[in-house]
């Protein structure tokens, strides 16, 4: 049960706190008083949307607390398990802070979670009906899942769609299979004449680096062999080991005329160009030793460019880097692989694609057999509805189509609410048959069986009266007085019917002069009486209309009573 909404700075409200019992409470108040604001506030506190025009003017930020006192045995307490939200007792406090630019921050017990968290724990815990949803109980593309709610097929939904998506998924990979086929047999010449080049290639992973490297080590060889065979050249081009030769013969016989002393230093020369002629030799031997290490195969080179080139040449050709070209090889080997099976490629798949549809056929078949006979429970307790709401001689019923062509993750049911507002009278769409007096009612109608299967402790209507008045409008207020037997509900109402089969009335009313704010206030038993009066007669209220406001208030106790 709400049993506090306290708001503050949020568009006309500068600050008050809304206490409410349980049974039914009714909101009353002139057009613009900002009834609307109120539930705005209630939808923000339970996660709804956040905007910064909520903020009053001049207000850094909003904030609006909606405290709840739940029993240990509803399912929100799974829910800030779940969250990790700490229990306080039987208390739970919903809180958004709304900042002007268009932030907002969520609480749970003080504790900050994202606004999706507080959004699902509100929405476990109240259910707000706004004035205009009766367009989307008008849109048939909603009915079966509405109708699925209401029998609790979740069990049989989640099969239905993992079925479904096994098979779509198979059905995909077979079309892919087809398509890839297709385009192989289309580009088969080609493929052949591909693998045909590739194979005489056959390129390697990793075989471009390698044949760079070794391109630039022939190179670099070349040019070492080319540097030594002209070293090797230049010492024998002039001679020079002769002439030293031939100049230390020629010293050693002019120092055998002199006499020791003076042949002396001719002597030492001639020991100096020995020594000189024995390096020049150990130096060419080593270049003639080195020159030999580097002969290479002359064909090395030429060969090893070709083979770079011819794979770079493919790599262009195919749109594809050289180390590439294997793994293409490949990929066109399987292309042509898939062209030679042939049919018999997808023989598995076919078999595949045969088992999960006669899965699929048998979970949606199940799901479909349960909503009939959920469609009969919900028709039944639609129409239990209708006579309390002055609808006896009309007539609804839940059809259930079943279509195998029109397969899909919810299944192949098309479902449809008829309505039959005369006796005799065909059935036809709901949009169709009703009028506008009579659409709320079969809404009022769906909404209450709907909202009895969803087990929210607080039941919000907005306007749901519209349209409508005398016996009808009592007949409404009856039956929501009746649903706040089970479950505190708030009304939003124009009607005087409705208001006064209320346990708690609030007036709704703007006060100040200079500043406009907006009130809400729990009327004492003659406030109430003047404000049904007002409602009754207008803006002029008559002693006529307090004694009709006194009998509808008496009727309203009675029933309260029973």
């Amino acid at each position: 049960m709400l049993i506090e909404l306290t708001i503050q700075d949020i568009v006309l409200i500068d600050r008050l706190t809304l206490r409410l019992g349980g049974g039914l409470s009714a909101l009353t108040g002139e057009t613009g008083a900002g009834k609307s604001i109120l539930l705005d506030s209630l939808g923000l506190a339970v996660g709804g949307k956040a905007e910064k025009g909520l903020v009053r003017a001049g207000a850094d930020r909003g904030v609006v607390s909606a405290v709840f006192d739940v029993g240990e045995s509803h399912p929100v307490w799974a829910l800030l398990d779940e969250a990790g939200v700490p229990a306080e007792d039987d208390l739970i406090i919903l809180r958004r802070v709304q900042n002007a630019d268009g932030k907002s921050r969520a609480f749970v017990n003080d504790q900050t979670v994202p606004v999706s968290v507080l959004r699902r724990i509100g929405q476990s815990l109240i259910e707000v009906h706004g004035q205009h949803e009766s367009q989307g109980f008008l849109d048939q593309s909603v009915h079966r899942t509405l109708l699925d709610d209401y029998a609790g097929l979740t069990k049989q939904l989640s099969a239905t769609r993992t079925a479904w998506r096994d098979l779509k998924a198979i059905r995909q990979e077979i079309a892919e299979r087809e398509a890839q086929q297709d385009a192989a047999i289309r580009e088969a010449d080609y493929l052949r004449f591909v693998a045909d080049e590739l194979e005489k290639l056959d390129p390697q992973p990793g075989e471009e680096a390698e044949l760079a490297e070794k391109r630039a080590k022939l190179m670099a060889a070349e040019k070492v062999s080319e540097d030594l065979s002209s070293a090797i050249a230049a010492l024998g081009d002039d001679g020079l080991e002769a002439k030293v030769s031939s100049a230390a013969g020629r010293i050693e016989r002019a120092a055998s005329r002199l006499d020791e002393d003076a042949a002396e230093p001719l002597t030492k020369a001639t020991a100096r160009l020995d020594a000189a002629l024995s390096e020049f030799a150990e130096a060419r031997s080593a270049l003639l030793d080195a020159a030999e290490a580097f002969v290479r195969d002359e064909n090395a080179l030429d060969e090893t460019e070709e083979r770079l080139f011819a794979l770079r040449a493919a790599g262009r050709k195919y749109g594809r880097a050289p180390d590439l070209l294997h793994a293409y090889a490949e990929e066109v080997r399987r292309q042509l692989e898939l062209l030679d099976e042939g049919e018999a490629s997808f023989g598995e798949l076919r078999a595949r694609e045969k088992m999960a549809a006669e899965t699929y056929r048998k979970v949606a078949e199940e799901l479909s057999a349960k909503r009939q006979k959920a469609a009969g429970k919900f028709s039944k307790a639609v129409m239990a509805e209708l006579k309390p709401l002055k609808l006896d001689k009309a007539q609804f019923k839940v059809v259930v189509d079943p279509n195998p062509d029109q397969q899909g993750e919810g299944g192949f049911d098309r479902v449809a609410f008829e309505v039959s507002t005369n006796p005799g009278a065909p059935f036809g769409p709901l949009k169709q048959i009703a009028s506008g007096g009579e659409l709320s009612r079969f809404v009022l109608a769906l909404k209450t069986i709907l909202t009895a299967k969803d087990g929210r402790s607080v039941i919000v209507f907005d306007e749901v009266d519209s349209g409508v008045g005398g016996a009808v409008a009592d007949a409404i207020g009856e039956r929501l007085a009746q649903i706040a037997g089970d479950a505190q509900t708030l009304v939003v109402t124009h009607s005087p019917q409705v208001a006064a089969r209320a346990r708690s009335h609030f007036k709704v009313e703007k006060a100040g002069k200079k500043t406009v704010k907006t009130d809400v206030r729990l009327l004492s038993d003659d406030e109430r009486r003047e404000e049904i009066a007002r409602m009754l007669s207008g803006a002029t209220v008559t002693d006529e209309a307090r004694a009709a406001a006194t009998k509808l208030l008496d009727a309203g106790r009675a029933d309260q009573a029973a």
